[in-house]
């Protein structure tokens, strides 16, 4: 039964909230704990500025330390703004509350605390979403003004924050285990031989992923996003692997020194420099160049205090605690921690799986696969991790490349962008290389894509996702994420640059994906292409955030706050089919009845390694009798002249790529080789049908295959043979003679309707 909240998204707006348990609070607040000033030769500077607004006693508290160079008598203007809505705004006059130190102010150091009241029909006048919304857009702005000329001296303005916020760490935690739980169970379920089961779960769980990954880059952009946008995509930051670990921090600073750079001081100077994360309300900013982040900052803010604006990637990073100059190093480090721990795990499991059938825990056919070819499969994993990890370190590298923390810094950043760009790209093109092979051979790719195990399990990961006829896809999809990365790493220094570029992108990917569909079936396709459209709408939103069209403060925080909601509800949607589909494969017993079998028939061609790869080597031993099993060994896709897929094969010609004998005519046609121009020729003998389509009766062997001297006494085990795997026989035939031009064309009309044709779509 399909649950309700697929069709309540006011429900799955309710469950995120639910997920976040510190949103809500019993006490009404809105307070502030920054100042910076908002006009350029502001006479007043602030180390310490603390302002408290209790609605419920009708009070502002203000906790003020600083140094002023104005004298005289002075008013003050105290402005309350939320979401580009002036909820307060309200002038009085230090002498009236006997402020020491400003009734006359004085050159010199001021340091203040008192309490200013509001009036209960002013506090009814600002609206409940300042108390309720988490991440509230607010500020306070307070003008200082001369008493006899009421000219503006000074200007400070602090952000408002209600104590709610949607950066919680248990929303990341969730996501990552969910994220991995798919991994895992789309591994185990292929481990168990549930094939379509698997490509689904982890097409699905890779899409999500992905997903995560998008949302991440749109909080590294330049772009001055509303607090509530900046919160929720910190909670994405771990597919980047932004993530706080004080030993680390720690190693990542001593690294940098040893190697000659310079470690930011930014979050061990808090106490000494304001440091502001870049928002749209501020429109006036003393900015400290943060591109020689090796600056004394400690020293600057000694003689005065200046703000430290930090924007994109260092913003991303500022929030999770992690200096500037460790952000790279930090994401490196955990790529390589996750490969490392998944390659051991694999190894340790394939120990288990042998420990257990020893032991008489496991049945001997149990994950036989994985335990026949485990090094083929770790490096199919292997290949995918840096599938997974590539968005990760594109942005990285690509952006320490601009920010140069250290010389050893940037040889570890051309050496990771180079290598996972080469070795993906030449796996693309591998899979490429055999998919046209395939159809040369086959007139079909997923012959080959998926009767050959060794391609399978080390090349799937590109192209299982898609169907057989898309192989090719995955080249626009690395193309799509390297001209992302580029775009954010490149692009730090102009968020509308960054707008503009991911607006394109993302628009020319979604109409891509919604002319050709290339994902396996309509569920995965809508599953992808639902992404991608959510994915188009926030660059839109991203774009509106750049002030591109002078739109109202307001306009910008309601879209903000719509930007959180549309992808609250669109994460939970996903995330709950996931966890559904990961569900579904480890608990049910046969878990692909809850899938049709894929259109392009890959089902009839991924084969057992207990069993053989084709039908022509399944009738040629079954006529020999002895029923070997195949090795892993066999063939590899790695060096073309060793496989079968490259019409040449390493074991004699007269020999499949199974080690198997072939028949007379297959032997034959092995021994002529290919004239220059000619396509690869199949090892499957044309003139013999395999998959008959007419659905007539069919007995006896093709005209001319019983005359043969030698094949009397195979005949009768051929006859058998086919029977067992359930083939009819064909009559014979008293047309033309065999091999003759009619009697080939006249075969191909009737019999090219075979199962994998018509699926793939080859129908000519």
């Amino acid at each position: 039964m399909r649950p309700t909240f697929y069709s309540r998204p006011l429900c799955l707006f309710i469950t995120l909230f639910s997920l976040l348990p510190h949103l809500s609070s019993a006490l009404r607040v809105v307070e502030s704990k920054s100042l910076n000033p908002c006009q350029e030769n502001s006479n007043f500077t602030a180390t310490k500025f603390n302002v408290v607004f209790t609605p419920d006693n009708a009070s502002i508290a203000f906790d003020v330390a600083g140094v002023s160079s104005i004298s005289g008598f002075v008013t003050a203007q105290v402005e309350v703004i939320a979401y580009g809505y002036e909820a307060l705004k309200q002038s009085f006059n230090p002498c009236d509350l006997g402020l020491l130190g400003m009734c006359p102010m004085n050159t010199g150091p001021i340091n203040n605390e008192f309490n200013l009241p509001i009036g209960k029909d002013v506090v009814k006048e600002i609206p409940g979403i300042a108390y309720g919304v988490p991440d509230l857009d607010g500020l306070v702005r307070i003008y200082i003004k001369d008493s006899t000329t009421n000219a503006d001296v000074a200007c400070v303005e602090a952000e408002l924050s209600n104590r709610k916020t949607v950066d919680q760490k248990g929303v990341g935690w969730t996501t990552a285990v969910i994220a991995g739980l798919a991994l895992v169970a789309s591994a185990v379920t292929s481990g168990l031989g549930h094939s379509n089961t698997a490509a689904h779960v982890a097409a699905n769980a890779l899409s999500l992923f992905g997903y995560f990954q998008a949302q991440a880059l749109i909080g590294m952009t330049a772009v001055s996003l509303p607090p509530v946008v900046m919160s929720w995509t910190q909670n994405f930051q771990w597919t980047m692997g932004i993530i706080r670990v004080e030993f680390l921090h720690d190693v990542c600073t001593w690294y940098q020194r040893a190697t000659g750079g310079k470690p930011s001081t930014i979050l061990s100077n808090l106490q000494k420099a304001s440091v502001e994360v870049q928002k749209r309300s501020l429109e006036y900013m003393y900015k400290v160049s943060l591109t020689k982040r090796g600056s004394d900052v400690g020293a600057a803010a000694s003689t005065q205090p200046e703000p430290i604006v930090v924007r994109g990637i260092e913003r991303v990073g500022f929030r999770a605690k992690i200096e500037s100059t460790n952000i790279f190093l930090t994401g490196v480090i955990f790529f390589m921690v996750f490969v490392t721990f998944t390659a051991a795990g694999v190894a340790l499991f394939k120990a288990f799986c042998e420990g257990a059938v020893r032991a008489g825990w496991l049945k001997n056919d149990k994950f036989e696969e994985f335990r026949n070819g485990w090094k083929i499969v770790l490096k199919g994993i292997l290949f995918r991790l840096v599938l997974i990890g590539y968005p990760q370190m594109t942005v990285l590298c690509l952006w320490e490349l601009t920010e140069r923390d250290s010389a050893a810094e940037v040889v570890l950043a051309l050496f990771f962008f180079i290598s996972m760009t080469f070795s993906l790209g030449w796996a693309a093109l591998k899979v490429f290389r055999i998919a046209k092979r395939s159809v040369s051979m086959h007139k079909n790719p997923a012959y080959i894509l998926y009767s050959d195990p060794t391609a399978l399990n080390k090349w799937g990961f590109l192209y299982v996702q898609f169907r057989a006829t898309a192989y090719y896809f995955i080249m626009p999809v690395l193309l799509y994420i390297l001209l992302k990365g580029i775009f954010v790493a490149f692009g730090q220094g102009s968020g509308v640059a960054q707008a503009v570029g991911l607006v394109i992108i993302e628009a020319l990917f979604l109409i891509g994906v919604s002319i050709l569909r290339p994902w396996m079936d309509k569920k995965t396709n809508a599953f992808n292409i639902a992404i991608a459209a959510v994915n188009f709408v926030n660059t839109i939103f991203l774009l509106v955030f750049t002030q591109v069209f002078n739109q109202p403060d307001i306009v910008t925080g309601v879209m903000g706050v719509v930007f959180f909601g549309i992808n609250a509800v669109f994460a939970i949607v996903l995330i709950c089919m996931v966890l559904i589909s990961t569900g579904w494969a480890l608990f049910s017993k046969n878990p692909d009845t809850r899938y049709q079998p894929m259109r392009d028939d890959r089902g009839s061609f991924i084969k057992s390694q207990t069993q053989l790869n084709t039908e022509l080597d399944a009738l040629g031993a079954t006529a020999r009798g002895n029923m070997t099993q195949t090795d892993y060994k066999g063939r590899d896709l790695d060096d073309d002249s060793d496989s079968f897929s490259s019409g040449s094969g390493r074991h004699g010609h007269t020999h499949s790529a199974a080690g198997v004998p072939l028949p007379p005519s297959t032997a034959t046609s092995h021994r002529s080789p290919s004239r220059p121009g000619e396509p690869p020729r199949s090892p499957i003998d044309p003139n013999m049908p395999l998959f008959p389509s007419d659905g007539t009766p069919r007995h006896g062997a093709p005209a001319g295959y019983a005359d043969s001297p030698n094949n009397h006494g195979t005949y009768n085990a051929y006859n058998d043979s086919s029977r067992n795997l359930g083939y009819q026989h064909q009559p014979p035939s008293y047309g033309p003679p065999p091999g003759s031009a009619q009697s080939n064309l006249g075969y191909r009309q009737q019999n090219n309707g075979s199962p994998w044709q018509r699926g793939a779509g080859y129908d000519h």
